[in-house]
């Protein structure tokens, strides 16, 4: 999970909001990008194209990846206070990435949180370096936060989203824009994040499928993501209605329904952050992100209509081994808010919770059998 705009749109000085709004009417580019409701994605192919044939199966991962930086205590992402970090770290990251990735051998990766040239992660296109350094040839990228700068805390260039790799050809890749939050004031919805789901058809010879990938809201108050999984499973239905096959998923930032715990408010909270204190004049605050029991049926529509790699029984029988995400830099997991899901059928679903050290969430893949 990771919210970067509201503590930097707070620490704005009224001269930084002078010369935003100055660049923004000024300008004849927008200082950040507002995109289409659908428009194209944008494509990538790796520098040596390896030709793959048709298979019986696919074996499919999703894997958030922290843009790359591993464990290392990130502004804006759990208690980390660092904005910019160097190339070499990110490289580092990269590298421990590319290793479990070749090690791990999918056919399909979806990937949330990849930053392409942001100056947070050393213009490092993130894209194109995991295209190079893995077994992947083709590539289809979707932002969800793209803008030319942001003032506040030196944060810079930035240009982050989802990405889709692929051994086979992408073919009709679209980025589907879902709902901006709606309990934030115009200004911090200017700035802030554009979620959004990005859907490609895959062009394995004689059987393609569709591969879609999102990453929904984290820290919304309202029902922005409940808007977002019903957003998210409309293209699947759609998919579906005409007949064709999809292997999905993602980072949806939401707990099974048969989660045992619903509160991580004291778990998540930083030094100086203090809630579920009572009193006069306190009241029982939640931490955003960290509270989940309003909103725990609001993936019951997904597990009810397709099939997850993680049953909810299986889930149920072992939460632990099947949690993929903790905060900050603690490695001792405490959530599963990553799944893959499908029309058809999956074996082998697994957590690969040894990664723990590469990425504040854990790769989840399946084996999907082709119809």
């Amino acid at each position: 999970m990771v919210e970067l705009i509201s503590p930097m749109i707070k620490q704005l000085t009224p001269i930084k909001f002078i010369l935003i709004f100055g660049i923004i009417f000024s300008s004849c580019e927008p200082i950040v990008n507002k995109f289409d409701d659908i428009e194209g994605a944008v494509m990538y192919r790796a520098n040596n194209i390896v030709d793959v044939g048709a298979q019986n199966t696919v074996k499919v991962m999703t894997w958030n990846i922290r843009f790359g930086v591993a464990r290392l205590r990130f502004f804006g992402d759990g208690c980390g206070d660092r904005v910019v970090l160097k190339e070499s770290e990110v490289l580092e990251g990269l590298e421990g990435l590319a290793e479990k990735i070749k090690q791990e051998d999918p056919d399909i990766l979806l990937l949330q949180e990849v930053d392409v040239q942001s100056k947070k992660t050393g213009y490092i296109d993130q894209a194109q370096w995991l295209l190079d350094h893995t077994d992947f040839n083709y590539g289809a990228y979707a932002s969800m936060w793209e803008s030319q700068v942001i003032l506040a805390d030196g944060l810079g260039r930035v240009n982050t989203g989802n990405l889709i790799l692929s051994k086979w050809k992408l073919e009709n890749a679209e980025r589907y824009q879902l709902p901006l939050r709606g309990d934030q004031d115009a200004l911090t919805k200017y700035f802030y994040l554009r979620r959004n789901a990005i859907k490609a058809k895959v062009a394995m010879p004689g059987k393609p499928f569709y591969a879609v990938n999102t990453h929904l809201t984290a820290f919304a108050t309202d029902d922005t993501k409940q808007k977002h999984i019903d957003a998210f499973k409309a293209i699947l239905d759609g998919i579906a209605a005409e007949g064709g096959y999809f292997i999905a998923g993602g980072d949806l930032n939401e707990i099974p329904p048969n989660a045992s715990k619903l509160d991580y408010c004291l778990d998540d909270q930083c030094k100086g952050e203090s809630f579920h204190e009572y009193g006069i004049d306190k009241g029982d605050t939640h931490k955003e992100g960290s509270y989940f029991a309003p909103e725990i049926t609001w993936l019951s529509s997904l597990f009810k209509s397709y099939t997850p790699a993680i049953p909810l029984d299986v889930y149920g029988a072992f939460e632990t081994g099947h949690f993929t995400h903790s905060p900050d830099d603690n490695l001792q997991l405490d959530r599963k808010l990553d799944y893959l899901w499908t029309n058809t059928t999956w074996i082998n679903g697994t957590t690969h919770q040894e990664a723990t050290e590469l990425s504040d969430h854990i790769p989840v893949s399946a084996t999907w059998v082709i119809p």
